[in-house]
């Protein structure tokens, strides 16, 4: 069994299929989906349908980004759709518009809105592994960690290891370089997908193998014992 964590894919679906292409994960393995499904790219409904559909034969968790929470805090109110919007969410809506016509929240089907509302967790753990989306409070326990550090904190080598001893898996904090920046007590796996040159990963947690695709449908992979080489 492998545990597998999949980073940020914010709308891009080609990159998703082809990096599953790549993995071939089976139902013998976790696969962690460490949020941020919508906005920038072209096919935010796809993303998150095909999320779904990989519910129903693998063993998938499904954790919230700080996109989605924008995405349901938007329904709050006509003063959250503007920001949503401002950050992804105009391509998003975009994707679930009828042919001809601009999409509005109640385009959204009522299954995805089930999905970002009572799918989706905040934290998932193994005996060695946190996984968030995007950081946590290091001295406290699981139940305990504020939703703004799990959405919104961003991964720096200032960040202290967790008092558990577990390796933090993350997304959020983009990686330009196109590679997962690993700190040993915890590693990012957004490698900006979204960018001229980014990638989607999917980590082997245990083992270290990367793999990634890109928007276009490129692949490769890596391991994080050679990323200093990269």
């Amino acid at each position: 069994m492998r545990i597998l964590a999949i980073g940020d894919i914010h709308g891009y679906l080609a990159a998703l299929d082809a990096l599953l292409a790549e993995v071939r994960p089976t139902p013998e393995d976790s696969v962690i989906f460490l949020g941020d499904y919508v906005d920038r790219g072209p096919d935010s409904r796809g993303v998150v349908n095909r999320v779904i559909e990989l519910e129903r034969s693998l063993r998938v968790v499904a954790l919230r980004g700080n996109h989605e929470q924008m995405m349901m805090d938007s329904r709050g109110g006509p003063g959250l759709l503007p920001n949503w919007l401002l950050n992804g969410g105009e391509e998003a809506l975009a994707s679930y518009a009828p042919e001809g016509r601009q999409g509005t929240l109640n385009d959204v089907p009522r299954g995805h809105w089930n999905f970002l509302d009572h799918v989706c967790v905040d934290w998932f753990e193994t005996d060695d592994f946190i996984f968030v989306h995007g950081g946590l409070a290091p001295n406290l326990s699981l139940p305990e960690q504020p939703i703004p550090v799990l959405r919104w904190q961003k991964l720096t080598p200032a960040v202290k290891p967790h008092f558990s001893g577990k390796t933090m898996v993350c997304g959020h904090t983009v990686q330009p370089s196109g590679v997962p920046l690993d700190l040993g007590h915890a590693i990012c796996i957004d490698t900006g997908v979204y960018l001229p040159q980014g990638w989607l990963s999917c980590l082997d947690v245990e083992e270290g193998t990367c793999w990634q695709a890109n928007q276009h449908g490129k692949t490769r992979m890596l391991h994080l014992d050679d990323l200093e080489e990269i």
